[in-house]
Order: structure tokens, then sequence, then C-alpha cells
């Protein structure tokens, strides 16, 4: 007989996800980008405190920075509602990182060509935690293109690292991103469930 009840609404996974790397790298943008509700921002103001300081090579417009997080949220399907961490890209500030890494489940690492040596802090990072991360190129106007396999090579990534191109202002580019993150971490854990089991 049936109670006349339907089953409940499937609530959204959450998941914890981060997105880092170097200063002006477009992290901020990205969050800002996807996020479906109005992102949280921590974002200061450039002095003259920050000559000698910050490195503006590359990105002499800049006249913000992230001196905490960024913080969004967007729905993928019906399932996954993803919760976005911006890590601040200066040395400085990297002492709140392990806060923020705490509980996610990957990362992703923008990289800009133009300073492209930016990443190697997030890459030593993930990696020395064992965090899943994928590298996003972002696409800045007028900045020189590479072949994917070179940028891989330049940052001395593993074969099962996945690096794409994306465009941290388009809302489409950012999720294809997201998706392929997930993807890849969720793909790393039967790996690391075996890895624990022989231990």
């Amino acid at each position: 007989m049936a109670s006349g009840h339907s089953d409940p609404p499937k609530l959204p996974k959450a998941i914890k996800l981060l997105i880092a790397g170097g200063f002006g790298v477009g992290k901020t943008t990205m969050v800002g980008a996807v996020s479906e509700i109005r992102p949280l921002r921590t974002e200061e103001t450039l002095t003259d405190r920050s000559v000698g300081v910050d490195d503006l090579t590359g990105v002499e417009t800049k006249n913000t920075t992230t001196v905490a997080m960024d913080f969004g949220r967007i729905t993928i399907g019906d399932e996954f509602m993803l919760y976005l961490f911006g890590t601040p890209g200066q040395e400085r500030f990297w002492f709140v990182w392990d806060e923020l890494a705490r509980g996610a489940l990957g990362a992703v690492v923008l990289a800009d060509t133009r300073r492209l040596a930016d990443c190697f802090p997030s890459v030593d990072y993930f990696e020395r935690r064992g965090t899943p991360f994928v590298v996003a190129v972002n696409c800045f106007d007028g900045t020189p293109q590479y072949e994917l396999d070179e940028v891989k090579l330049a940052l001395n990534l593993g074969s099962a690292v996945p690096v794409l191109l994306c465009d941290a202002r388009r809302r489409e580019s950012g999720k294809e991103v997201l998706i392929t993150l997930i993807e890849h971490a969720y793909s790393r854990r039967p790996a690391a469930a075996k890895e624990a089991s022989v231990r």
C-alpha cells in the first residue's frame, strides 16, 4: 500500500575545492565568474608599501590583492554543491593555506604563461599534501600560447595531472575546469584507498 509520500529530493553532495596560483593569475576572477552567489572577497588596495614586496611584472595594471581568501558556490547538476575557496597568491599570506586546504577534495592551479614559475609553490604544496590538482592555463589577451605538453614539461608535472586551457572570465570555461578537477580527484580515490589498505 502506497504511503502517499514521495522520496525526499536528493541533496547535493558538498565538495570543497581550492583555486590557487600565483599573484594576479585570475583566482578572484574565476571564483566570481562561476559563483552562483555573490562571492565573498577579502581584497585590499595595493599601496606604496607593496613596492618591492609584490612583483607586478606582467600584471602592472593590477591594483588590488586578496589577503585571506575568496569564497563562492556553484551547483553542478542536482548532485554536487561546490564550495570554492580562492587562496591568496603572495608568499606573505601563505600561512592561511593549511586552514583553507583542510577537507578539500582537490585544487585548481591557475597558470599565467607570462609568469609560469609562479605556479611552482602551488604545485609543490599540493604534491606534498597528496591533494589532487589540475593546472588551468588562463588565456590572458596577448599572452604567449604554448602547447599543453610544453606547460606540463615546464612545470615538471606527472603524466596523470590534467592540464587544460581556460578563460577565468567565462563561467562555462570555469565550470569545465571544475568538472575536470572533480573527475580527476575521484579517479584517484580508489587507488588511494588501495594504498591505505596495503599499509
